[in-house]
């Protein structure tokens, strides 16, 4: 990059960031018309744009400024009072800049045959000659082409006139001079452009003392700050989640470690250095986020006058109040979010609040107000939407979505009141009785809760009729590293973003009904209705035939389900790794993570889910009850021995033939864990010596309590150690019992039966 585009780089993200302001700054100008200090803040603003946009020889742009410039200083010199008609006027001259603004950033150059000034800079010159007629097609545009700059530059001297410098203060004077320059300058500029094709060159540095005059206005709106590429910190936030998986896979070694030494002298000091890795990683992990962190007046502040635009339209009276707008998030968030709150706010002015007859009948003050407000809540922030308009009536909007075919008859009599607020996000609805610029295409608000769930955000609604509606967006602070919960559906484990989670349960089965040949839980006197996540991502399970059942309620906005799982491993900060492009768009599928021992976890992505569990029918009764029937007799029951004694195997399966069970023998460990994981039909328990080669019974109950789906079956050891501290290590290992080496044969068949639940049915002939 040359040192011309530098020094354009710079002028467009400098540019840019006063445009903005001067966009805020006219809109308050315009309720308070009076206040000087702002008039002379945006005159300084206007002529430094115009200063450095000559000085770069952008002449379009420098035209503009100029003109409206000199509007601005009449004003300011009480010459001119500003009215909304003048102020239409001044705002379509700021949009016209932002579109040269683009210009230059895509071409470095502002001459652009869709882009026509003429029109505006002859309101703005009508306006200074006080000859100004307001015309009613305010946004009209005629395709006359663009004058030549010879003939835009005439038009500064022709302007020239006789000013009472004695008047003026010395910042003024100044500023008079520079303008006078830059007049004289472009003149020369026009000779030259008429002998030689106009270069893209340097001219002469202009004095730098209007610079000086734009460092309080500096200062004020914006931040000392130093730019930095968002690929740089990108790439920072990558590392930075590396560093966190690191992390956790360093817990969790800390973790087995305590486990195997536990007394040890080292884990103390190997304690001490993860406790200090831990505490750095996480502040520079939120000091990193806090470099993508950008405060949302970046968005807010192009509303005030959006709403002013919009209430000109409508012909309505509506203030905008806004607060918490320097609540940050993250940089990727921003500009995500921008889109969903425009179609909100032009939804709350057109369909929301009342026109001025209407709110007078019904006691309201004619200024319909819209309060848009931001705050931080844990690890989200909450922007909230609300207007004092004529609310949401439920009725009408389920006999809307009706005629729209958008929900049957039976559906909508039993919809609740929230469920039919949500209706306003369907595709294609819409109340409005005709189809304007505005709205009532039925696309706006589809658009709001498509992006708010693409940002792992939900949407809440609250209304009343004629008092008002308030929306409410819960949205991530940041994409990139996020908190969730670890469940498991047999070996496979699964992240569910906590801000999804509403809680977790821990239910009998004889708690869930079946309705419809679906599975439904009564939770706190409601309904909800139940999936399970094997049925989802079809992975293939045996029915746990324990007596509890662990569900996880999940919910977007009014919509809750219960999410059946295996189990529930812990809450984890986990890093959103993407898929890559042949897994992209996976159904119900947000992304992956490494988890702290190294192993792969996919994400949910709870909105898709959820509506993927509307076409999967889940019966978790139905499944008890046919895994109830496999059990047809008792030799079904299936017992694994293990001892590396053919003595004690042979007495102990005598012991137990009077239940008629199967009785599978292995020698050691080592065996014992290959049949487990390879035998179709399963286990029902394990009956298991302590000590024998190769694998001993303590090792082989943890090894197998590994595996999630062996987490419940039960594991007896029978053993001729019988000292309290070999009873501890056994529970400790996982040993659900502990029998001592010898015992009765009624003993041991009274433990067996209650561990595999023993219903001797024979061949259910009862």
């Amino acid at each position: 990059m040359d040192e011309m585009q530098e020094i354009i780089e710079d002028f467009l993200i400098e540019a840019s960031e006063l445009v903005e302001q001067l966009d805020q700054d006219l809109i308050e100008l315009e309720h308070n018309p009076k206040d000087l200090e702002l008039l002379n803040r945006i005159f300084r603003v206007a002529h430094t744009i115009k200063g450095s946009s000559s000085f770069l020889g952008f002449d379009i742009l420098t035209n503009l400024t100029h003109n409206m410039e000199d509007v601005l200083n009449k004003a300011r010199k009480e010459e001119l009072v500003i009215t909304p008609s003048i102020m239409d006027v001044v705002l379509e001259s700021i949009d016209l800049m932002k579109a040269l603004l683009q210009t230059i950033q895509k071409n470095k150059s502002d001459i652009d045959s869709s882009i026509d000034i003429t029109e505006c800079v002859q309101n703005l010159q009508d306006i200074s000659n006080n000859t100004f007629t307001p015309t009613k097609e305010k946004n009209s545009k005629k395709s006359t082409k663009t004058k030549s700059k010879a003939e835009k530059t005439k038009q500064p001297q022709e302007e020239t006139k006789d000013v009472d410098y004695s008047a003026m203060s010395s910042d003024e004077v100044e500023a008079e001079i520079e303008r006078l320059l830059n007049e004289r300058q472009q003149i020369d500029k026009a000779k030259r452009a008429q002998k030689k094709t106009p270069q893209t060159s340097s001219p002469k540095t202009p004095d730098v003392k209007p610079q000086k005059n734009t460092k309080a206005v500096e200062e004020k709106t914006i931040e000392q700050t130093v730019r930095v590429d968002v690929k740089r910190l990108d790439n920072l936030m990558n590392l930075i989640g590396e560093l966190v998986l690191g992390k956790n896979r360093l817990l969790r070694i800390y973790s087995d470690a305590e486990q195997r030494y536990d007394g040890e002298n080292f884990l103390e000091e190997f304690n001490q250095v993860v406790s200090s890795i831990s505490t750095v990683t996480t502040d520079l992990q939120l000091a990193v986020m806090k470099t993508r962190m950008l405060p949302i007046s970046k968005v807010f502040n192009k509303f005030p006058r959006m709403i002013r635009d919009l209430s000109r339209e409508l012909s309505k009276d509506i203030e905008l109040n806004i607060s918490g707008e320097e609540t940050e998030l993250d940089k990727s968030i921003v500009e995500e979010i921008g889109d969903p709150l425009v179609h909100i706010i032009r939804n709350s002015c057109d369909h929301g609040i009342e026109d001025i007859t209407t709110r007078k009948s019904l006691n309201k003050s004619e200024t319909g107000n819209i309060n848009l407000s931001a705050y931080n809540e844990g690890n989200h922030i909450v922007i909230k939407i609300s207007d004092d308009g004529k609310g949401l009536d439920a009725q009408y909007l389920k006999q809307k979505a009706i005629e729209k075919q958008l929900i049957t008859q039976f559906e909508a009599e039993n919809m609740s009141e929230k469920e039919a607020y949500s209706l306003i996000f369907k595709p294609g609805f819409s109340t409005a009785s005709s189809i304007t610029n505005i709205s009532g295409r039925g696309v706006g608000m589809d658009v709001v809760k498509t992006n708010i769930e693409k940002l792992n955000g939900i949407i809440e609604i609250e209304s009343e009729k004629n008092v008002g509606t308030t929306l409410k967006l819960k949205i991530p602070l940041t994409l990139a590293i996020i908190q969730a919960l670890l469940v498991a559906i047999q070996e496979e484990y699964y992240a569910i973003p906590l801000s999804s989670v509403l809680e977790t349960v821990r239910i009998d089965p004889n708690e869930i009904y079946s309705i419809d040949g679906r599975s439904v839980l009564r939770l706190r006197n409601e309904v909800l209705s139940l999936v399970r996540l094997a049925d989802i991502f079809d992975v293939k399970t045996t029915f746990d035939n324990s007596n509890e059942v662990y569900v996880v309620i999940v919910g977007l906005a009014e919509q809750k389900i219960g999410i059946i799982v295996d189990y529930l491993i812990g809450q984890e900060e986990i890093v959103i790794k993407s898929l890559g492009y042949y897994l992209k768009g996976t159904p119900g599928i947000a992304g992956a993570t490494v988890r702290g021992d190294g192993k792969i976890t996919l994400i949910v992505d709870v909105p898709a889910m959820m509506e993927m569990a509307k076409d999967v029918k889940t019966n978790v009764n139905d499944a008890k009850e046919n895994s109830s029937d496999i059990k047809k007799s008792p030799s079904d029951y299936r017992i694994l021995m293990i001892d590396d004694s053919t003595t004690d195997k042979h007495l102990f399966k005598k012991f137990l033939e009077p239940l008629g069970i199967t009785i599978i023998e292995a020698n050691n460990g080592l065996e014992g864990i290959e049949l487990l994981k390879n035998s179709e039909k399963g286990f029902d328990a394990i009956l298991v010596d302590v000590e024998m080669p190769k694998m001993d019974g303590y090792t082989f109950a943890s090894e197998v309590r590994k595996y999630n789906r062996f987490r419940n079956l039960p594991i007896i050891a029978l053993t001729s150690k019988g000292e309290k501290t070999d009873r501890m290590r056994g529970i400790e290992s996982g040993m659900t019992e502990y029998i001592t080496k010898p015992c009765t044969q009624d003993y041991l068949i009274n433990i067996v039966k209650r561990n595999i639940n023993f219903k001797n049915t024979g061949t259910h002939d009862e």
